[in-house]
């Protein structure tokens, strides 16, 4: 969620390579939910999650949620996001260091200003 954020806030140090984007169903809910934001953000984001690939929670999804809260003593929300990209064999951008650290995962890690 917070890439997301940083991206849509001009906060990344580097640019996003070009290539095809999703985010889970869960990253949607967790920007959409944020207690302070504002009807303009709330535009914005939804602008942005219209532009790219929601990702839903299928059986494939499930099952290495629970393969990675179980490893990995994850949050829930962030093995989720985890097995999405493991189910897509994508790369996931963060800055948290428990995700940085699956090894069952391509991750990147992003810097901010």
């Amino acid at each position: 969620m917070y890439v997301v954020l940083y991206f849509l806030g001009g906060r990344l140090l580097n640019p996003l390579p070009l290539g095809q984007y999703f985010i889970s169903v869960v990253t949607e809910i967790e920007l959409l939910s944020y207690p302070s934001l504002s009807l303009e953000e709330e535009t914005q984001i939804i602008d942005f999650l219209n532009k790219i690939t929601v990702v839903g929670i299928d059986n494939n999804i499930k099952k290495l949620t629970i393969a990675f809260r179980k490893q990995y003593r994850l949050r829930l929300p962030d093995a989720i996001i985890a097995a999405t990209a493991k189910s897509l064999n994508a790369i996931l951008f963060t800055n948290d260091v428990k995700l940085v650290n699956l090894t069952e995962i391509n991750t990147h890690s992003v810097q901010i200003v």
